[in-house]
């Protein structure tokens, strides 16, 4: 894994329940990294391949290891928010993490 290309600063984060003074629950995400990371948009032929296995993948976030990483967490990049879909350990190494991505609009 080359390190040197992960140029991005994306904060990683994870949904806390909680409830607003009325009792009704209120959507609010905390922080819990910001990482240097590598964002990129899947190619064409990535694309297609990413569409055999679940049609909503549209990029890839490849960073540094960390553990707890999990799919009900989500990404944030510049002011772009990214869902996770899923998580992929190179190589089972726990050297960097592929995060396969869909951006919420």
């Amino acid at each position: 894994m080359d390190f040197s290309k992960l140029r991005h600063r994306v904060t990683i984060q994870e949904y806390i329940p909680t409830r607003d003074s009325f009792g009704a629950e209120v959507e609010v995400w905390t922080g819990i990294a910001t990482v240097w990371a590598s964002v990129e948009p899947l190619s064409g032929k990535e694309y297609f391949a990413a569409q055999q296995i679940n049609s909503e993948i549209t990029a890839k976030i490849t960073m540094r290891h960390l553990n707890n990483i999990n799919p009900k967490m989500r990404a944030v990049f510049d002011s772009r928010i990214f869902e996770i879909l899923s998580i992929v350990n190179l190589e089972e190494r726990n050297i960097s993490l592929v995060l396969m991505v869909k951006e919420v609009v």
